[in-house]
This record gives C-alpha cells, sequence and structure tokens, in this order.
C-alpha cells in the first residue's frame, strides 16, 4: 500500500515546466486540429459544385443562399447537442437519429453506448447528389466502452443519420445511450468558405449561362424556320379551305339535284306503267 501511495504521489507531482509543456503540447495539438478543420473546408469549398435542383431554379435567391450558408447576424458558434440515455431499440427493429446540418465545415462529434449487449451503428449523409457512408453500419462492442468518432461535414445541406440497427437480434432489446455534438465553424472560416463557394458557383453559372446562350440561339433560329413553315401551310390550308367551300357547295347542289332528279324518274316511270290520271278519266 506504500509503495501505491509513493507511485501515485510521485505521478502526481510535475514541475513548472512539465506543466508549460503539457500546456504547449495541448494547445499545439488544438492549432493542428483547427488548422486541418479549416484545410478540410477550404478542399470542400474549393470542390463547390451547385445541386441540379438549384440551377434549375426558376429564381435566383436558392443558389445565393447556399453560396452564403449561415448569416453572420445572429451567428453565435455555440454547439448544437442532441443526446439522449437508454432509449430502447425493439428486437429486429431499427432506430435512426435525423440531424440536419446547414452549416458547411460543422464538425460533428459523437458517442454512443449500450447497455449489457452490442448493436449495429453506423452514419450516413443525405444530400440531394445521393447518400454518403460516413461510418459504415457494422455490430460494435458498445456495451463494453463508449464508441467514439468526429467528422467534418463539407457539402451541405445534409441530413446525418445515425442508425441503430437491432434487427439481426430475434432475443433481446437493446438499450441506447447517445450523445451528438454539431460544432458550427468560426466566423472566419465560414467567410472563407463563403468566397470560394462564390468563386465555383461563378464558375458554373458563366459557363452554364454560355451553354444557354448557344441553345438560345439555336432555338431562335430554329422558331424562325418554324415559324416560316407555318405560315406557307397556313397559306396551304386557306386555300385549302377555299377548295373545300367549292366542292362543299357544289356537293350540295348536287344533293339537291339528284333528288330532284330521282322523284322526276319515279314519276315518268310511274306514267308509263300506269299511265296519266287524266287520261284514265275520259275512258
Amino acid at each position: 500500500m506504500a509503495k501505491e501511495e509513493e507511485k501515485e504521489t510521485a505521478s502526481s507531482e510535475v514541475t513548472d515546466d512539465e506543466s508549460t509543456t503539457n500546456a504547449n503540447g495541448g494547445a499545439d495539438n488544438a492549432e493542428l486540429e483547427a488548422r486541418a478543420i479549416a484545410q478540410a473546408m477550404q478542399s470542400a469549398d474549393a470542390s463547390y459544385v451547385p445541386s441540379p435542383s438549384l440551377l434549375s431554379s426558376d429564381a435566383a435567391g436558392p443558389l445565393l443562399a447556399q453560396v452564403d450558408g449561415p448569416s453572420l447576424v445572429n451567428f453565435n458558434g455555440k454547439p448544437s447537442v442532441y443526446q439522449a440515455k437508454k432509449v430502447p431499440v425493439a428486437l429486429r427493429a431499427k432506430f435512426d437519429v435525423p440531424i440536419h446540418v446547414t452549416a458547411g465545415g460543422s464538425v460533428v462529434e459523437y458517442e454512443i453506448a449500450t447497455a449489457e449487449y452490442d448493436i449495429s451503428f453506423g452514419v450516413t449523409a443525405e444530400r440531394e447528389e445521393g447518400v454518403t457512408n460516413v461510418k459504415e453500419s457494422a455490430r460494435v462492442d458498445s456495451h463494453l466502452e463508449p464508441v467514439t468518432g468526429k467528422f467534418l461535414v463539407g457539402s451541405v445541406p445534409c441530413a446525418l443519420i445515425f442508425s441503430f440497427d437491432n434487427e439481426y437480434s430475434w432475443f433481446r432489446e437493446k438499450r441506447v445511450t447517445y450523445k451528438i455534438t454539431v460544432t458550427p465553424p468560426l466566423t472566419e472560416n465560414v467567410v472563407k468558405g463563403r468566397r470560394l463557394r462564390a468563386k465555383k458557383a461563378l464558375e458554373v453559372v458563366i459557363k452554364d449561362n454560355q451553354e444557354m446562350e448557344d441553345r438560345y440561339e439555336t432555338a431562335t433560329q430554329k422558331r424562325t424556320e418554324v415559324e416560316a413553315e407555318v405560315k406557307k401551310l397556313e397559306k396551304e390550308l386557306a386555300e385549302k379551305k377555299k377548295s373545300l367551300d367549292v366542292v362543299t357547295t357544289e356537293e350540295t347542289w348536287l344533293e339537291k339535284k339528284r333528288a330532284v332528279r330521282a322523284e322526276q324518274i319515279e314519276m315518268l316511270n310511274t306514267r308509263l306503267e300506269k299511265g296519266w290520271d287524266d287520261e284514265k278519266s275520259e275512258e
């Protein structure tokens, strides 16, 4: 016991130089992490491409809203925490925690644990372009020690889906405890990010506008050709209508004349077969 106390005392004694070193080491690590996050954000923003729905929108605002990112007017940079304790996940069932992220460059940290038994856990990011696997779903020993992770969200908006899958279990309900922290980017990173996105968006919009100009010229030329063809057809149609009116008039006249002729033929045959009425009265 004495040795343990001596050992414990020795481990708790740190010189001023060591304290300074540890403090500097922690600061260096934090600085390296912040730098890595900034570089990752810069890389994501530099490869930004507006989604098809934004480019096909009839309004200018949606694209600008995505380029601008979060407004700095009420931007406080405070983390958002989503947590719950001992949430039941029934056997042969699945439990999802959806979290919507709208600020590019947000850092997401999670810690999950289960009571007594393992569970299958995974994270996906759903965007308009498709679904990305952030963490492949797999069984984890979260009942032995908490499962933790940390990642950066580049492209937004997106929905992060934290999935707790117990569909493989036929006998046991699982109880899940989780804590998910979403830390928005630093203001300076937001400022840099929106400028990078604006440049990339401008490149895409200029290129798209040029393609539209080419298509517009083609469409205008085609419209002119079709209009000329329509006018020609309309003139031909008007002439055909005149011809139709003439033919229709003749057809109507002939129908009447044919009816008269048919009546005349019948009356003449009757006279020839039965004679004339005035001749019978004279007899």
